[in-house]
């Protein structure tokens, strides 16, 4: 990694080096927390977690290579320099923004309560038609997933997309230190984490802190559709590009640069539309069920012209993008359609699945989870979930888990036709896997602590052929 030397390491964490001077101008190859991804020559940063101690894995990285640790602790006889630090934590974000200070690349920073992981990989996906991008893998997006995706840049990359997620005041401003965006963008301000963020405004409040670290010549992208959204009007001279649909062109007061029509819906094939531009505009055939993705693309299109993409750039990333596993991830399981879309889970994000069910082709089967982190609302919520459900006439529900008791009963007072409620995941799949038939499409959707990959998994040894 050019410009990381030990030396750099240490003076960018305030750590004390401990070792051969005349390795002090070595340059690490990588840097990872996580010891079986350690490659020869890489720095290992160990993080004390809940249930491990990553400083008990420095002897076996320092045998398979590590050109260096870093330590909370004073190490004795070690076999490669290390650097003495207060927190690795700390230290790990230190060096992350340090070596981010000596990037020219453009990255962009996507942020919003719903859809920044689909976002990502549409923008990506875009701008992947002109430059080398390396994006975050998984869910990468918190102070210690972004300071290692920010590691992850190389000389052969030419832009960064990365993903930063928050769930309470004070960390996106965290995050923003490090990663210091060229472009910011807010897909929408939903109601998730309202245990510490209360309201959507203060949810608003706390995502903006992402413009607290934008290059002086940055630009910002923002849904125009989202009403909190749509009172930016200026960040420190910045006036920010919005996207939405023509029939609100004007919204608070706000015009969208970028919006769609003839929006076409395919059903489980994905969506149509034209996508407006200020450079003009483009026919696109989005591969991903639900419409809900236009705004990925619409998103994508205003990132890609920031970078001077072309148009037909542009169109090519749209209709190359592709699902990622646990999200809306259609699955041909014997004759059977399975939606994999167990993932995450929150209100906004249910609902949008469940729109994407009902273009499902033979009987449609929502099999749901709970919700975490909703806070003091976390029946209601759920109970919203499950009349939503009802609403689109899905044939079946299946549910399981504590909260999802309220998502059940939401269903059933609003007339669904078949609604069945289980304790547990286990006791669910049991019966889950009696009902099933081919022909069938089955949304597979909770938080991730439900371990609903494992309902998918079941599904698949039976059916499978």
């Amino acid at each position: 990694m050019k410009e990381l030397t030990l030396e750099h390491i240490a003076q960018a964490c305030h750590g004390t080096y401990v070792g051969d001077p005349a390795k002090l101008q070595t340059e690490i190859a990588g840097a990872v927390t996580d010891s079986r991804e350690l490659e020869e020559g890489y720095l290992f940063i160990p993080i004390k977690g809940a249930r491990a101690d990553g400083h008990d894995f420095i002897p076996q990285v320092i045998g398979k290579g590590a050109a260096a640790v870093l330590s909370e602790k004073e190490l004795t006889d070690c076999a490669v320099p290390y650097i003495q630090v207060a927190s690795s934590e700390q230290a790990l974000k230190d060096i992350a923004e340090y070596y981010r200070s000596q990037l020219t690349i453009p990255i962009v920073g996507i942020t919003g309560s719903v859809g920044k992981t689909s976002t990502k990989e549409m923008i990506a996906s875009v701008l992947s038609e002109k430059y080398s991008v390396l994006k975050t893998r998984g869910n990468f997006n918190n102070e210690i997933g972004l300071p290692l995706t920010l590691l992850r840049i190389r000389e052969e990359h030419q832009a960064a997309v990365v993903e930063m997620g928050i769930s309470d005041f004070g960390e996106m401003h965290r995050l923003a230190k490090i990663a210091r965006p060229d472009i910011c963008v807010i897909t929408n301000i939903g109601i998730c984490h309202l245990e510490n963020l209360k309201t959507r405004d203060g949810i608003l409040q706390a995502k903006s802190e992402i413009f607290d670290y934008i290059k002086p010549q940055g630009q910002i992208v923002l849904n125009g559709e989202d009403d909190k959204l749509a009172t930016i009007k200026d960040v420190s001279g910045i006036r920010p590009i919005f996207y939405g649909f023509p029939q609100e062109q004007e919204n608070n007061g706000i015009c969208k640069e970028i919006y769609a029509d003839q929006v076409e819906n395919c059903g489980l094939k994905g969506v149509k539309a034209q996508i407006h531009t200020p450079k003009g505009a483009i026919q696109v055939h989005i591969p991903i069920p639900g419409e809900h993705n236009l705004f990925n693309a619409m998103a994508a299109a205003g990132v890609g012209l920031c970078l001077g993409m072309e148009l037909s750039q542009i169109k090519a990333g749209i209709e190359h993008a592709e699902t990622i596993g646990g999200r809306s991830n259609l699955m041909e399981i014997g004759d059977m359609i399975v939606i994999d879309d167990c993932y995450n889970a929150n209100p906004v994000s249910m609902r949008a699945s469940l729109d994407v069910l009902v273009y499902g082709l033979g009987r449609t089967i929502a099999v749901l989870g709970d919700m975490g982190e909703l806070g003091e609302n976390e029946k209601h919520l759920h109970y919203g979930v499950g009349e939503y459900a009802a609403r689109k006439q899905v044939d079946a529900i299946f549910c399981a888990g504590a909260l999802s008791r309220e998502m059940a009963r939401g269903a059933r007072e609003a007339g669904a036709g078949q609604v069945f409620y289980f304790e547990t995941r286990e006791e669910m799949t049991e019966h889950l896997l009696e009902y099933l038939k081919e022909g069938d499409t089955v949304l597979v959707k909770a938080s991730h602590f439900m371990e609903f990959p494992k309902v998918v998994e079941s599904i698949k040894a039976k059916f499978n052929n």
